[in-house]
């Protein structure tokens, strides 16, 4: 039998490739619970409250953030600007009682969270199977191959990859299959971007998709 999970980690081969949309995504499609660890940059409509909107979920599904920086930088600089330092032994997963829970990184796999801790770290102590989203443009296929790798190196489970971005089937089908890795969904540009669209987007594939959801206990 296939062990049930709690949740899944959301994480990105690189920083703006729309990690927020994409665990918006996921909790709309689950049903699910929401966490960001680390915010950085607070001028403007932090990813908590983004995905808050985009996938219609009430105030208490989406839990505090653990850390709150003004600075919209690495997690360690921006840390350091406000004169606090991060400490993985901060973090402790939220209960999401029988939902599961989405959590979202900030930045990539190795962005610094202190002087000694990157954020696969930080996944490590969650435990969490872990989603990567890519961008479908040129570059995509060594950014994402080389987050996988690094994922792998530290044992984390990779559940799939989610592409960002106008459809590139070359790009697909090369992060698939030299990624050795399953495709959930396909999320294009959406404008406007708004709860209605992004809901109708469908899970590429519809048995590796309800294969998650078992394993989610949807």
């Amino acid at each position: 039998m296939t062990e049930r999970i709690p949740g899944l980690f959301v994480t990105g081969s690189d920083t703006g490739v729309g990690k927020s949309v994409a665990a918006a995504w996921l909790a709309g499609h689950l049903n699910a619970r929401y966490w960001k660890p680390v915010q950085s940059g607070l001028e403007e409509e932090s990813d908590s409250m983004l995905v808050a909107r985009l996938a219609g979920m009430e105030a208490g599904s989406v839990f505090p953030e653990t850390y709150r920086l003004n600075a919209p930088l690495s997690p360690h600089e921006s840390a350091r600007r406000d004169g606090v330092e991060i400490r993985l032994e901060a973090f402790r997963l939220p209960d999401a009682g029988d939902a599961p829970l989405v959590v979202e990184g900030a930045g990539g796999v190795l962005v610094p969270l202190n002087a000694r801790d990157k954020m696969v770290d930080l996944m490590v102590r969650l435990a969490l199977p872990v989603v990567v989203v890519a961008r479908t443009a040129l570059g995509t296929i060594n950014h994402t191959l080389l987050t996988l790798e690094a994922l792998r190196h530290r044992k984390l489970e990779v559940i799939g990859v989610i592409l960002s971005g106008p459809p590139n089937r070359v790009n697909r089908e090369a992060i698939v299959g030299f990624g050795g890795v399953e495709l959930l969904a396909e999320l294009p540009w959406l404008d406007p971007l708004d709860r209605e669209r992004l809901a109708a987007v469908a899970p590429w594939d519809g048995v590796a998709w309800e294969r998650l959801r078992r394993r989610l206990g949807r």
